[in-house]
């Protein structure tokens, strides 16, 4: 018989091999299964909980997934940016400025794309994000190398439940953030620079925690690019570093198109928020950890169980995060006793990791450090190498504090 077997893999005109159609389609599977797993969870919590005026939730309309901030990356989607003084429309506002001129450009402007097919600019939001959660299994998948068995569906099944993680499904940019730091790291481990720099740009673009995919690319110079000399090592980390900070002057610049100020994102912060330089980490932690939600946004009306229990759930998540990166920790203390080594990729989620966590107590996020830190969602690589009752404890810690933490968000608690 001379033909090729119907089963075997075509190959391109090189003659490397490629997998099968339904060998691809099998690998999809896993990332398919945990991207409907995280819709049924987060579901789940939003028929168990409540809006704030005791009203049920439509999960799947888009009313359940905006907070203040998705009505300021909308009107920037819509018509650009804003600054102005607030008395100038609020004549009883105190006297600070106000406008959209805090938040990034990048998920708007990817929002204003999709708007482009003709839905409107809310849905477009919400399609959007999906597919950027989607496109993060999707990846994280790959870069825990396609391999089936119980690391790597324990690592989905965190993924799915991820802490912080009900904004992968708000009109937020933190699916499209943390799908553009996965992408930076798949360019690093790939050893190709402009991928990398790339992804960091978007990641940057995103939101001001992606930008610490800058600080990663300039350190990779001592972890990544392997096969080249020293010198090129470093040029390819700075190269790769200066693109991915150009997201962040990217977006003043598209600041300064609609207010006319280089600095509109730094006055507003420091007008309206308070917020500006660097902070005492360990004193923010405390401020965050002691934040006032019961008193300033407690909903009215009898509260379901879960939003009952749920009204101080920021307090637990708290501890859960830092219990996550101190797990990333030992997981990678461990590999490097063992091994002697981390690969590329485990280093960038490592370093990515730390800096996430870092970066909104620096920045004084007292009110939004819960939503910042769920692009540590990195770190899920090295978590695949802990033992499987920890991994298995952490998927029940996981998903508990998933609950208590969707629930502050749907009864319109969290911002």
């Amino acid at each position: 018989m001379t033909g090729v077997a119907a089963s075997s893999p075509a190959a391109d005109p090189a003659g490397r091999p490629h997998p099968a159609r339904p060998g691809r389609v099998r690998r999809l599977l896993p990332p398919v299964a945990a991207w409907v797993a995280a819709n049924l969870a987060t579901w789940l919590v939003a028929a168990l909980s409540a809006a704030n005026d005791g009203s049920r939730i439509a999960y799947w309309s888009t009313a359940a997934r905006r907070r203040w901030d998705a009505d300021h990356y909308l009107s920037i989607a819509r018509a650009g940016y804003e600054l102005f003084p607030c008395r100038e429309r609020y004549p009883d506002f105190p006297d600070v400025l106000c406008g959209n001129a805090a938040w990034f450009p990048g998920y708007p402007m990817a929002v204003r794309a999709v708007s482009a097919t003709g839905l409107p600019y809310e849905a477009a939001a919400a399609v959007l994000t999906e597919a950027c959660l989607f496109g993060m299994f999707v990846l994280l998948w790959r870069l825990l190398g396609d391999r089936p068995g119980p690391a790597g569906g324990l690592t989905l099944a965190i993924g799915a439940v991820f802490p912080g993680g009900i904004y992968f499904h708000a009109l937020f940019p933190l699916a499209a953030g943390t799908l553009a730091l996965l992408a930076c790291v798949a360019g690093v481990k790939r050893g190709s620079w402009p991928a990398a720099a790339a992804g960091g740009f978007a990641a940057a673009a995103c939101h001001l925690v992606g930008a610490a995919a800058v600080g990663m690319l300039l350190l990779s110079a001592f972890f990544a690019w392997r096969g080249d000399s020293r010198p090129v090592r470093w040029a390819k980390a700075a190269g790769s570093a200066a693109l991915a900070a150009c997201g962040v002057l990217w977006a003043k610049w598209l600041m300064w198109q609609g207010t006319g100020r280089w600095d509109a994102y730094e006055a507003l912060q420091a007008s309206s928020y308070g917020q500006g330089g660097l902070r005492l980490p360990l004193g923010e932690i405390r401020n965050a950890y002691d934040f006032p939600f019961t008193d300033w946004y407690r909903p009215d009306g009898p509260l379901p169980w879960l939003v009952e229990h749920g009204l101080a759930a920021h307090r637990g998540q708290l501890w859960l995060n830092a219990a996550f990166v101190l797990l990333v920790l030992a997981a990678a203390a461990v590999r490097l006793v063992r091994h002697r080594r981390l690969d590329t990729a485990e280093w960038a989620a490592l370093v990515l990791t730390l800096a996430v966590f870092w970066t909104p107590f620096l920045a004084g996020a007292e009110m939004s450090w819960y939503r910042n830190h769920a692009q540590m969602f990195v770190g899920l690589l090295l978590v695949r190498h802990l033992p499987r009752w920890i991994q298995a404890l952490l998927l029940a810690a996981c998903a508990a504090r998933y609950a208590l933490l969707g629930a502050m968000f749907f009864a319109g608690v969290l911002v």
